[in-house]
């Protein structure tokens, strides 16, 4: 079995960078966090390329290898994008798994793009700042990510107080030192930019109508997220269940990747036997 992984841009303004790896006839993206990017499924890219499947992981654009952009982080133009990636594939649908921003792209896609949609995994995300935290507590959470860069602090010195505030309490090195590799490669107009349209978005009731079969994952040690949080969304949902990974933090594809493989394993297997 062939589990390298491949690299590649979409055609199209701004040009989208992946990472590709299996060639299974079902397809699974997967899409990263606020302050991530492609890198941070290398797990998961080899582990459902060797269980039959492609796995596609993308940089959203203004990340990692992807084009820059002007003008704001518009959920409806991400969707769009991945639209085009989907093309570059020669998919009419998929599986996707999305994690924190990565969630919240999907519950826009989802809405939108309904036919493209074979399941969905959202993870750590919920549908609107504004009902999920306090004015005190969305505020902390742009005041610890903005002020520093804006006051010219570079990522490098951002990177330890972020990662405590998104893992667990037994991360381990190898994990932290990916996380810090991320957050220094971040480009910091295209963070701020995504960080203003997070704070903004709801999208509490477009999710009521989204009918894909959706699994709905949260972490036990989760700050920012709690299952708590997933209880409220998955009541939203008419077609999800939700799942408790424990053990770990925010970031669980990395802190947990065993456990993370094997539940979007098996509920991305039952759905395609319902098909």
């Amino acid at each position: 079995m062939n589990d390298s992984i491949n690299y590649g841009r979409t055609s199209g303004n701004p040009r989208i960078a992946f990472a590709s790896c299996g060639s299974g006839a079902e397809t699974i993206f997967f899409l990263h966090g606020i302050g991530g990017n492609k890198s941070n499924w290398a797990a998961q890219l080899t582990y459902f390329a060797r269980n039959g499947y492609r796995a596609v992981a993308w940089d959203v654009r203004g990340y990692g290898d992807s084009d820059d952009y002007e003008g704001g982080f518009e959920f409806e133009l991400i969707s769009a994008d991945l639209l085009r990636l989907m093309n570059e594939f020669g998919l009419e649908k998929a599986h996707f798994v999305g994690l924190s921003m990565g969630g919240r792209i999907l519950m826009d896609f989802a809405y939108r793009h309904a036919d493209c949609i074979d399941s969905l995994v959202i993870c750590a995300a919920f549908p609107s700042f504004g009902k999920a935290l306090s004015p005190e507590q969305r505020d902390d959470f742009l005041r610890l990510r903005k002020l520093p860069l804006l006051e010219g602090r570079p990522f490098s010195e951002l990177a330890p107080e972020l990662i405590a505030s998104l893992t667990g309490a037994d991360v381990q090195e190898s994990v932290y030192q990916e996380l810090h590799d991320s957050i220094c490669h971040l480009r910091r107009d295209s963070y701020l930019k995504a960080l203003e349209a997070a704070a903004h978005f709801d999208r509490s009731s477009e999710i009521q109508s989204i009918q894909a079969p959706t699994l709905l994952l949260y972490a036990e040690q989760d700050r920012l997220t709690p299952p708590e949080m997933g209880r409220e969304v998955v009541a939203l949902m008419p077609n999800a269940q939700m799942h408790v990974l424990p053990r770990c933090g925010h970031l669980m594809n990395l802190e947990a990747p065993e456990a993370f493989n094997q539940i979007v394993h098996e509920f991305i297997s039952k759905e395609q036997h319902h098909e």
